[in-house]
């Protein structure tokens, strides 16, 4: 019997599916703003000029000033990356002992704690926001408590009043890991101005990127003094070392690409705003899928679009989420696993999933969707296509 020909066998829905998926483009959880390139070629041209590529040039004081005005903020040292930035405010400080932080975090948080010989303490998060739920701060003082690091999660503002009242009875530091909070604002301005430092990240997936980067919000002259100390090997001239510093100077390459992106990020947030929309309206009513809701903020950054998928979803998180990559699209876990359960830091009390039920619960239940500036109509619509397609 012959052979019928492949080209008039008719493919099944199956198949179709199968070219559409081979077909379509990925769709990574984000994807870095980048300007036009040949609005970078002058910057590099100047660069290539003065020959000066790192140790606190003029494109380095010039961003320092300029995030300074846009962020609303006094004073402000730039790093080449925000865990150093975590690291060198914990030295700045003279943090020592233990410290609470957050276990639902990237690991950098709770990692500057152990490069700086400090025991880092988890206390759980509030329910509605994922921030340090402050009750659970207080619970977990101890003598050996010296400050506390919370983290704006998501670009939500932690319950900064609750914190700083709590930081002042018992005598305690805070250090606001503010990786995710750049331009985020509450009713008395930038959010960057709480606590006692404020660690930015310019890291490629963040709104606001310098490839590469970081910076310490600084409340005083004299506190940038020591941090500027810091970053660069503890100099303050030719022949004088007056602290243990590291290396954490921003490059001039870094520093102009800053630069630049300033003139476009206003724009970004826009787009990133107008994405988180679209998500909220097509997402707001199905059964099992929370969206995270304002915690307070004036001004958003629209950083991330989390969504927690519970019992009421017809696939669990984990099931939505290769259901996700199977069709393209790279949505993340974030944060899962807990930081408390790496093994660095499951044997301490304070790790045990017991003491952290709400945090816990979210770290299954998280599924970040992809957002950024160049998402597009279409590829925003495959994804709440595909979400809502298993009803």
């Amino acid at each position: 019997m012959p052979k019928t020909p492949l080209a008039l066998v008719s493919p099944t829905q199956a198949e179709l599916d199968t070219d559409a998926k081979d077909t379509a483009p990925a769709i990574y959880v984000t994807q870095p703003a980048l300007p036009p390139l040949e609005e970078f070629i002058p910057y590099l041209q100047e660069i290539w000029d003065n020959k000066i590529l790192t140790n606190g040039g003029p494109f380095h004081q010039q961003l320092e000033k300029a995030l300074c005005e846009y962020l609303g903020v006094k004073h402000l040292a730039l790093f080449s990356n925000g865990t150093l930035g975590l690291v060198t405010a914990l030295q700045a400080l003279r943090v020592t002992g233990e410290v609470i932080t957050t276990p639902y975090s990237f690991v950098a948080t709770a990692h500057s704690l152990l490069w700086n010989g400090i025991k880092p303490v988890f206390a759980d998060v509030d329910p509605d926001t994922l921030n340090l739920d402050p009750a659970k701060i207080e619970a977990a003082i101890t003598p050996h408590t010296t400050a506390i690091m919370p983290v704006h999660c998501y670009g939500h503002p932690c319950d900064v009043d609750a914190i700083q009242k709590i930081a002042d009875n018992y005598n305690l530091r805070v250090i606001y890991d503010a990786a995710h909070a750049f331009a985020v604002q509450d009713e008395g301005g930038s959010v960057l101005r709480h606590g006692d430092l404020s660690v930015l990240s310019f890291h490629a997936t963040k709104v606001f990127n310098t490839f590469e980067g970081g910076a310490i919000v600084c409340p005083d002259a004299k506190t940038k003094q020591r941090i500027d100390h810091l970053k660069n090997f503890g100099f303050v001239d030719e022949t004088t070392v007056v602290a243990p510093g590291i290396n954490g100077k921003m490059s001039e390459i870094n520093a102009a690409f800053g630069m630049l992106q300033l003139q476009h990020v206003d724009a970004a947030l826009a787009k990133r705003q107008s994405i988180d929309a679209v998500y909220r309206g097509a997402l707001q009513n199905v059964p099992g899928i929370r969206c995270l809701q304002d915690a307070g903020e004036r001004v958003a950054n629209y950083s991330y679009f989390p969504i927690l998928v519970g019992a009421d979803y017809p696939l669990s998180r984990d099931g939505l989420y290769q259901k996700l990559k199977d069709n393209g699209i790279h949505a993340r876990r974030y944060f899962y696993p807990l930081i408390s359960e790496f093994p660095m830091y499951r044997g301490m009390v304070s790790a045990h999933r017991e003491n952290l039920p709400v945090a816990s619960a979210a770290a299954q239940k998280v599924l970040c969707l992809p957002i950024y500036p160049a998402m597009g109509e279409d590829n925003q619509k495959r994804v709440i296509e595909i979400i809502l397609a298993t009803f």
